[in-house]
């Protein structure tokens, strides 16, 4: 008998090393019909072991740890247990660690303190997500184009064509650098510096933005001498 979307349970690991965190999170997960709670790591070991040992669907994941860094628990999530999906959660709003996670296959990403109805919403998205998977897989040798298209709209952060806010991006700057891609082809962050004004850094926070919304590419360019330079094109 085949279990409806209602019906099935997805059992979720909280891994987070403030264990009232943790509880909160525990009660804000089982408030989701459909979802349980099966444990809480607070750190690398008790992360892995649990993992190892109860095959959670559902992982909600914080970035820092006195002994570990969450995206080296994400990797170790995809390359051991394909089929587990990661929700993060973190304090930190970096680009560079929204980009990374988002790289690494994370399922989406919510700042903490964790907001009830935000994670209500990703939840239920989850559950649709599995949902239509499951019946994609049960009821087709082959998938379509179309079929395809809806899993990644139900697919949290990989189906999203708008990113959500990440804080550092201003909106008036990612216009003027998102236009100036156009107008040129392609950029360096030396390039945006001397156009826009921005530091090095801030510049190259806003292409690698620019990558991640699928507006732009980076490319290494070996120059003759030192080292290889990161170039931005159009796409």
């Amino acid at each position: 008998m085949k279990l409806t979307e209602q019906e099935q349970t997805f059992h979720v690991l909280i891994i987070e090393d403030d264990l009232r965190i943790a509880e909160v999170n525990r009660l804000f997960v089982e408030k989701v019909k459909g979802f349980h709670v099966v444990g809480i790591a607070a750190n690398e070991l008790e992360a892995k072991e649990q993992l190892d040992i109860l095959q959670p669907d559902l992982i909600l994941l914080d970035i820092y740890f006195p002994d570990m860094n969450g995206l080296s628990i994400l990797s170790y999530v995809k390359e051991r247990h394909y089929d587990t999906d990661v929700i993060m959660m973190t304090a930190a709003k970096e680009v560079d660690t929204v980009v990374e996670a988002i790289r690494l296959g994370v399922f989406d990403f919510l700042t903490k303190p964790l907001i009830f109805e935000r994670l209500q919403q990703t939840l239920h998205q989850y559950r649709e997500f599995r949902s239509k998977l499951r019946s994609f897989k049960e009821e087709n040798e082959h998938i379509s184009q179309d079929e395809i298209d809806m899993l990644m709209k139900a697919g949290g952060l990989k189906g999203q064509k708008e990113l959500p806010y990440v804080k550092g991006i201003d909106k008036i700057t990612l216009e003027k650098v998102s236009a100036l891609l156009k107008q040129t082809g392609e950029l360096t962050t030396e390039l945006v510096s001397q156009e826009i004004g921005t530091s090095r850094s801030t510049s190259r926070r806003y292409l690698e933005y620019l990558v991640l919304k699928g507006e732009a590419r980076a490319d290494l360019v070996y120059g003759v001498v030192g080292r290889p330079e990161r170039v931005y094109r159009r796409v």
